[in-house]
């Protein structure tokens, strides 16, 4: 397939799944509370994060050097990807990039995963790599890097969990996460890219709601095949457009503004932006060096952030003054 057949096909699944999100329309209701259910731990340390690395740490990382045995090929999804083996027998989700690096999620996965973390959101263990080895049936080749999500024996899959429904809903966690999300012009809010983790770390059991397939994301949020990874369409698009009856309305033009129309307040954006704010140069650098990505255009990139992030400061008295 190529990539204009592609692009219709994406543009009609839309169409229809647009159709049938506006019939629906569900009110937004939290569920019953879950024992060591977890979507937010309040990050203490958050200034000593590091986010090259990642929570999972350096040890974790795929290693550079390793010939990968390819196991089989993503059969889901749009962006191209497989299943791989390295040699301590560690299962790998390899997320690449089409050819030439068009509308990569991939370093955008990794770049927004050390950003969630590092200001609380639980993560599995992802990691980039620019290039890596790769044997098959057909032999030893190299390939064009990309992501590497770790399948950890720590972490057990219950599939997925739903942004309507959820012992969260109406808390500062839940809405700051919607506005992280829209402040990265993350456009793909589907359920399915959603993953509940039940983590065992010795003795203890923690259910971990995790936002994981963000790499839809840093480019714009036009309702039909957005761009995704495209710092010019990151920096020409608007955050915030203003403030009414105290709800914050956002430029937001995607499939799943029904998660953020009417319902996020200036004080859920003031939260979320403070806790943007705390981190450093060093960290924001070190998150976008993680994914790949070069001097000249990280920096466009985090300039770009910091701005929207100092858009949402005061709001609280814009929202006093509406």
């Amino acid at each position: 397939m190529n990539r204009s057949t592609l692009t219709v096909c994406v543009a009609l699944t839309v169409v229809v799944a647009a159709s049938c999100a506006k019939a629906k329309r569900p009110a937004l209701q939290p569920s019953a509370p879950v024992a060591g259910a977890t979507l937010w731990v309040e990050p203490t340390d958050l200034t000593r994060r590091d986010l090259f690395h990642g929570p999972w740490g350096k040890e974790h990382a795929p290693d550079p050097a390793d010939t990968f045995q390819f196991v089989e090929q993503k059969r889901s999804g749009v962006n191209l990807g497989m299943t791989v083996k390295d040699s301590q027998g560690r299962e790998w989700s390899v997320k690449t990039p089409y050819p030439g690096g068009l509308d990569s999620e991939a370093p955008v996965e990794v770049a927004l995963s050390r950003v969630l973390s590092g200001v609380g959101y639980p993560q599995p263990p992802i990691y980039y790599l620019p290039a890596f080895r790769l044997q098959d049936d057909f032999g030893t080749r190299d390939m064009q890097g990309g992501r590497f999500r770790l399948k950890h024996d720590g972490l057990k899959d219950e599939g997925a969990w739903q942004w309507e429904e959820n012992p969260f809903i109406g808390t500062k966690p839940y809405e700051g996460l919607l506005v992280i999300l829209m402040l990265f012009n993350s456009t793909d809010l589907k359920n399915s890219n959603n993953t509940l983790y039940t983590r065992r770390d010795g003795d203890r059991l923690e259910r971990q709601y995790v936002v994981r397939d963000i790499g839809a994301a840093l480019g714009d949020t036009a309702f039909l095949v957005p761009r995704k990874n495209n710092i010019e369409a990151f920096e020409a698009s608007p955050f915030i457009t203003g403030v009414s009856a105290g709800k914050v309305d956002f430029a937001y033009k995607g499939l799943y503004r029904k998660y953020v129309d009417g319902r996020i307040t200036a004080a859920d954006v003031e939260w979320a932006s403070e806790l943007l704010g705390r981190l450093s140069d060093q960290q924001w650098n070190d998150a976008f060096r993680a994914a790949g990505y070069q001097p000249a255009e990280r920096a466009r990139f985090i300039a770009t952030i910091k701005q929207k992030i100092a858009e949402a400061r005061g709001l609280t008295r814009l929202a006093v003054r509406d």
